[in-house]
């Protein structure tokens, strides 16, 4: 086997059985880190020596007869965002590299941690999540696996390019806009944004607090569901995580998706797009035989809602940083949190009255549907420092258009699955849009399109 084509169901199914340790899984992707990531530019912080003790401890756990838990040895990393003891949270930022360092991991993390997984380090990420490109005024760009001259998107970058460079199986990210959705697409994975408050978000930096999800990014949908069961439950730390039953999904993968009604979202989700983007909706759509077409009413000023409140919210955070240190921001983020400081309240109230009728509007389609289909994204991973793009002989702005199809899934909170179109030279997402609290339906879709071929995550081309 080369040192990519193990899976985290592998690796944890090997170091259970003792066919493998939990140090060598680790040293295994210390090493393609330490190989790669020069290349890649995905990780910020390497925790070599925590990663090590903690293998050596599952291993003496494991060699003790104990049960080391359903990830265990399983190499992982996380968005920079997400709280590690003994590193500053930089949220991709310079000024919060002056907060002294973590007393205590991330939820997720210490969930992660507690199913057997081993953290290996931090990831790049957009700036105080405020990007969709991956590129880092601070810490450089995180790169393509497929293509490094090209964009991982964003905002967690480091997430898409180290799990798409397979230098770990699973990584987590955030996502209140887009921020897991993109990176998979353009990196060729597969990525999870829960239901809102299915996941804590406890311990890690936010943007937008009533739009901000944390969920994983994997190179199979079966790894995907084995990281999500690992960290669902309640926490009291974070208030909007849901009291709601854990319900694991990972039994009910094979259970198959004759029972599904599936359909293809039409209008708004069919404009601004390229060809390859068309194309992979086109290929997801005959493989699960789904003709039907469904419109989400008002998607586009959804969109527009969702960006008033983003740049509002996400004003409101950083008022003080912009304030005294308005310099040590990127410009193009200090720029769009001052624009937000400045919306007038009665727009802000109009967008949430506006997001309310919209979920009620876009709910009432999942009495007849199960999984709404759309693109991830309108393109393929566009240039590291591409400032246009040209659709339908329109000049659009990159940056600002790369999550025209996310953004109006987030902003009610949906759960979503975006699953990787291995299209040459390079791949584009789909996603697998279902009613909230239905992470269920999504995964096994995905994991149906998996098994067919449809969806799949390539070998890195480009490293």
């Amino acid at each position: 086997m080369t040192d990519q084509s193990l899976s985290a169901a592998d690796i944890a199914q090997a170091v259970a059985a003792r066919k493998l340790s939990a140090l060598e899984a680790t040293e295994a992707a210390l090493a393609r880190i330490a190989k790669y990531d020069s290349v890649l530019n995905a990780f910020t912080d390497v925790t070599a020596d925590r990663a090590r003790a903690k293998a050596k401890a599952l291993d003496a756990a494991i060699a003790a007869g104990q049960d080391a838990g359903p990830l265990a040895g399983v190499p992982f990393a996380v968005k920079n965002l997400f709280d590690v003891q003994g590193l500053s949270t930089r949220a991709g930022s310079k000024i919060n590299r002056d907060l002294p360092p973590a007393a205590r991991d991330a939820t997720l993390i210490e969930r992660m941690e507690a199913a057997g997984a081993v953290l290996v380090g931090a990831l790049n990420m957009g700036e105080y999540a405020y990007d969709f490109t991956g590129e880092n005024v601070h810490d450089g760009p995180s790169r393509n696996p497929h293509d490094p001259t090209r964009m991982t998107g964003g905002s967690s970058g480091g997430s898409g390019s180290a799990v798409g460079g397979a230098l770990v199986p699973i990584a987590l990210g955030s996502d209140t806009n887009g921020s897991i959705r993109v990176p998979s697409s353009f990196c060729g994975i597969f990525g999870l944004k829960p239901t809102y408050g299915r996941l804590s978000r406890a311990r890690s930096f936010p943007f937008v607090a009533s739009f901000d999800h944390l969920g994983p990014l994997a190179r199979s949908a079966g790894d995907l569901a084995l990281s999500y069961d690992a960290m669902q439950g309640l926490d009291p730390d974070d208030a909007a995580c849901s009291p709601r039953p854990v319900e694991p999904v990972v039994p009910q993968l094979a259970r198959g998706i004759r029972d599904l009604r599936i359909a293809i979202a039409g209008g708004y989700f069919q404009q601004n797009v390229f060809p390859e983007a068309v194309e992979a909706v086109g290929r997801i759509a005959k493989a699960l035989n789904a003709t039907r077409t469904v419109e989400i009413p008002e998607a586009a000023r959804a969109r527009s809602a969702a960006y008033v409140i983003t740049t509002t919210e996400g004003a409101s955070l950083h008022l003080d940083r912009l304030r005294t240190r308005p310099n040590d921001f990127d410009p193009a983020v200090r720029d769009r949190l001052i624009a937000g400081a400045m919306i007038p309240a009665p727009y802000v109230d109009k967008a949430q009255k506006f997001r309310r009728w919209y979920r009620e509007k876009v709910l009432e389609l999942f009495k007849t549907v199960d999984v709404i289909l759309a693109p991830a994204t309108p393109c393929v991973a566009p240039k590291l420092g591409q400032v246009n793009f040209t659709l339908d002989g329109v000049e659009l702005p990159v940056r600002a258009n790369i999550g025209i199809h996310t953004q109006p899934i987030s902003f009610i909170g949906l759960p979503v699955v975006a699953v990787p179109v291995p299209l040459l030279p390079m791949p584009i997402g789909v996603q697998i849009i279902a009613a909230p609290w239905r992470e269920d339906i999504a995964l096994r879709v995905a994991y149906a399109l998996e098994q067919m071929g449809a969806a799949a995550a390539p070998s890195p081309r480009g490293i």
